[in-house]
């Protein structure tokens, strides 16, 4: 690889597109998530292989919810899938997962699971594969205000010294650095509401 290059050490990727792939391909919308699923597994590869420390990837969105059922549940069974496996497969790349969003709405077995594969991968040294599910930046944002809240109104957080660091510490991303990269798998150029 050229040195001359500067690899970022976070990319962030909006998973977008499968269901068009597959629509073109004539294959029900599920097909295209299924084939989504395992090019992720290559990037997370790749993306290990060329020194990105942090890879985030936009998997479900707090707007997914009003997706038909059919394609939200084939969407959380292809999770449940990923989480049956995920501790073996992410150990053996030396992969630490973890994820960000609002879990509350998710099953108690795919809660469990999450947790599991959080911990069960917290000691890796590898890439750093950070999962958004049932994210959105706004809703992101409304929790950690809520959670300020609760600690000003206890006495934990005192008002005058609320700060950007202080405020960075009640989001989900506050242990990660900002994306030097977001890519948007479908090519269109827009955030939705994303980080």
């Amino acid at each position: 690889m050229d040195n001359n290059y500067k690899i970022p050490e976070h990319v962030a990727i909006i998973l977008d597109g499968n269901g068009r792939w597959a629509k073109k391909r004539k294959l029900p919308r599920t097909a295209g998530h299924v084939a989504g699923a395992k090019t992720l597994e290559k990037i997370c590869d790749s993306a290990h292989e060329l020194g990105i420390k942090y890879l985030t990837v936009y998997a479900f969105s707090t707007e997914n919810w009003k997706r038909p059922v059919e394609e939200v549940t084939a969407l959380t069974n292809l999770l449940r899938q990923y989480l049956k496996d995920g501790i073996k497969k992410s150990n053996k790349r030396n992969m630490r997962v973890s994820v960000i969003g609002d879990m509350e709405p998710l099953d108690d077995d795919l809660k469990e699971a999450i947790f599991a594969l959080e911990e069960g991968t917290k000691n890796n040294t590898g890439i750093h594969f950070v999962v958004a599910l049932n994210y959105g930046s706004r809703d992101e944002i409304l929790r950690a205000t809520k959670k300020m809240y609760k600690d000003i109104e206890s006495g934990k957080l005192l008002l005058n010294n609320l700060n950007e660091n202080s405020i960075r510490s009640y989001l989900d991303t506050a242990d990660l650095p900002d994306p030097d990269l977001m890519i948007r798998t479908s090519g269109e150029i827009r955030l939705s509401n994303y980080l």
